[in-house]
Parts: structure tokens; C-alpha cells; sequence
């Protein structure tokens, strides 16, 4: 459990970011890992008394709705507090933290009556949100989009299909990427749609390889219409707000990758001091101690890293270098991670490949680390440009 202890890792942390790191590691050691096992037993969908209990305590603890407005509900962290809390949330696994009350990050630039409409009851943990962006010949790119929108007397009308809609199952409000025609342009848009409005319709909801507590579906628009001011950041503005959500996205992925990489050393390293094999501790063989020294290496400078690009952003630095910078943190981390999954579930031997072991969900788990919000390819792609335009020094400093 958490002992309030000081480390060289906490200078330049104030009392405040202290606290939060503290309320939010006894939040995952004392509501989200204890309930690891029966998560996976259930494929991801705990009882609804216990969603709730998840959500009480988290808003208890003051863990919800972190980097919105606290007017809004939310706490006005800053991105380093943000990062603090995100890397104790890595640490458990099946996506429990899901539950927390939050909203996505596009909300804080909505109309007032969008905020009062969904975010401050998605901060009360009162509804959901899910952000359909991806489509069928759509991914990281978003000039494939295909899914459009057309204006009419009252507003807009959309026509498209989004594959991959994180929480589109139970979400009860949809923001929707699709490009406006108009005067000949294709003007890319970010849409509010009310899941309930007629024509929109969950054609697929496929499994995947995590049990976590909800789906990615299909969803299909066959002719929504929504109101002239349901748009978040104006007409043509998607593309832009776009750019901030992936950043953070990223950003998010990396300090999540940086606390499963600690829970996995905690307990190989744990496992393999006192598991003996040829009259030693297996921890005395190379090859054993010799990946989980990788590993270590690998948390502590992707840490560094990820550190670096929260601490940027707080300083207003150049948003294309922070941009680049997330990516690097996201490449590095999704990738390190995984290897490190890997490799202690080969530590566990046959325990290892057991679901009710925490290096066996983490490995199904930390896979898509390395695909979603952007593949390890694109990733490399944006920080290959960032060298070209912004030059070698700034990326390395």
C-alpha cells in the first residue's frame, strides 16, 4: 500500500501535486486493483452497484473530470497534476478507471449550452461521452474522412459510418468528425449528436483482445440532424481541435504505459526474488535480471520523457513541439511497455499465462497502446517531420 515517503522523482512537486498523487494511488490499491480479477471473470462489465461505488469513491477522492474548468465540475489540473494522476491509473488494469466521471477534452470549447447539457452531468457521472472519429478507410489520417454533412433549414444533416467508437455503446452523447460541403470545400467539422436522435444506428460491436467495460462499435449516421449550434470549434475548426486531442490522447497513453510498466516490475521483481530454481532465486539468473534491468531503464526514461512534454505544455511552449514531443513519449512508452508485459510473463513462466495474473492482462492489454490514437508508424512519421521542420536540437532539448 502507499507510504507517503519523499523521492528524488519529487522535487519540484508542490504540496498540492503531492496530495493528488497521493489520494489517487490509494484510489487504485484500494477501489480499481481489488477488483482486477472479478472485472476479467465478467469480460469487462462489473455489476452496476459496483460502476457506482467506482464512481463514488473517485468522486470522493476529488479524481474526477481532472484538466476541465472547476467551475464546470471539473478540478483545473495542470497537465504535470493530470500526469501524476494518469500514471497511478496505469498501474491497474481491464480499464476499471473507465468509470471515473470525465469528459473529453473538446468540451471545455463548446457552447454553454452544451456544457450545461453534457459535461457538467458527465463530470457528476451522471451520463457518457464517446468521440467518433475513425472509419473504415479513415484512421490516423484524418483528410480520408468520408462521413459528411450538408446544411438544411434547421441546422445540419449528417450522413456517414465511424468504426472504432470507444464507448459508443453506452455513450449517451456522440462528438462526430465529418466534413461540411460547402461552396465546393469540404470544411472538416466537429458535431454534437445526441445518441437518441433518429438515424443513428450501432451496426457492429465486435470483441477485442482486452476485457475492459466497454465496446468499440460501428455506428452509423443515416441522415441525423442536428441543430445550427451543435458544432464544437467552429466550421472547419475539427482539424485544429483535433491536434490538441490527439496530443493529449498521446500524452495520456504514455504516463498510463509508465505506471504499467511499475506494476509489472513491482510484482516480477517480488516474484522473482523469491521464487528459486536450481537451489537460487531465479532473480540470480542473467536472464531473468538482465530484461527486468531493461525494463526498468526503459520506465525511468520514458518517465523522464513524458515528464517533459506535461511540463512544456504548463509552460505554453510551442504547441507543434509539444505536439512532436507527445508522439515521441507515446512511440517510446506504447512500445517499452509491451516488451516489458512480455517479458514477465515469460519471468511467470505457466503462471504468467494465467488471466488471474497481472502480466497476462497487461500484455493482452498494452498491445493496442501501440496502435490506438495513432500507430507507432504514425508516430514516427510525425516526429521524422517535426525533425525536418523544427530542426534536430529542438526535439532532443
Amino acid at each position: 500500500m502507499y507510504q507517503n515517503v519523499t523521492n528524488p522523482g519529487d522535487e519540484g512537486l508542490d504540496d498540492r501535486a503531492l496530495d493528488l498523487r497521493r489520494r489517487a494511488r490509494s484510489y487504485v490499491e484500494e477501489v480499481l486493483i481489488p477488483l482486477e480479477e472479478e472485472a476479467e471473470l465478467l469480460h469487462g462489465r462489473l455489476p452496476d452497484a459496483t460502476v457506482q461505488m467506482v464512481k463514488e469513491k473517485a468522486l470522493e477522492a476529488g479524481l474526477t473530470g481532472g484538466l476541465h474548468k472547476p467551475e464546470n465540475g471539473g478540478q483545473g489540473w495542470s497537465k504535470l497534476e493530470w500526469f501524476l494522476v494518469e500514471e497511478q491509473l496505469g498501474r491497474s488494469t481491464n480499464a476499471i478507471s473507465w468509470h471515473i466521471p470525465n469528459g473529453y477534452n473538446v468540451w471545455d470549447i463548446a457552447s454553454e449550452k452544451h456544457i450545461e447539457k453534457w459535461l457538467k452531468p458527465l463530470l457528476r457521472g451522471e451520463t457518457r461521452d464517446a468521440y467518433a472519429v475513425t472509419e473504415k478507410n479513415a484512421g490516423s489520417d484524418p483528410s480520408g474522412i468520408e462521413t459528411t454533412a450538408v446544411r438544411t433549414d434547421a441546422g445540419f444533416r449528417i450522413n456517414g459510418e465511424k468504426w472504432f467508437v470507444t464507448s459508443g455503446d453506452v455513450a449517451d452523447v456522440l462528438v462526430v468528425m465529418a466534413n461540411l460541403e460547402e461552396d465546393g470545400e469540404l470544411l472538416p467539422t466537429l458535431f454534437v449528436v445526441d445518441k437518441s436522435l433518429g438515424g443513428v444506428e450501432t451496426i457492429e460491436d465486435p470483441g477485442f483482445t482486452h476485457s475492459y467495460p466497454d465496446g468499440h462499435p460501428t455506428i452509423r449516421f443515416n441522415d441525423v440532424e442536428v441543430g445550427e449550434d451543435d458544432v464544437i470549434g467552429g466550421i472547419g475548426g475539427g482539424d485544429e481541435v483535433q491536434k490538441d486531442w490527439f496530443a493529449e490522447e498521446r500524452l495520456g497513453i504514455a504516463a498510463r504505459g509508465i505506471g504499467s510498466m511499475w506494476r509489472l516490475l513491482d510484482e516480477t521483481v517480488d516474484w522473482a526474488i523469491t521464487r528459486e530454481q536450481g537451489g537460487s532465486r531465479i532473480m540470480d539468473y542473467q536472464g531473468v535480471s538482465f530484461p527486468l534491468a531493461d525494463s526498468a531503464t526503459d520506465a525511468a526514461a520514458g518517465r523522464q520523457l513524458t515528464l517533459e512534454v506535461a511540463r512544456l505544455i504548463d509552460a505554453s511552449a510551442d504547441p507543434k513541439v509539444c505536439h512532436n514531443k507527445a508522439s515521441m513519449a507515446k512511440l517510446f512508452v506504447s512500445e517499452a511497455a509491451w516488451r516489458c508485459a512480455d517479458r514477465c510473463v515469460q519471468i511467470f513462466g505457466g503462471r504468467g499465462y494465467r488471466r488471474d495474473n497481472v502480466a497476462e492482462r497487461f500484455l493482452r492489454e498494452l498491445r493496442v497502446d501501440r496502435i490506438w490514437e495513432g500507430t507507432s508508424e504514425i508516430q514516427r512519421l510525425i516526429i521524422a517531420r517535426g525533425l525536418e521542420k523544427r530542426g534536430v536540437e529542438t526535439l532532443l532539448q
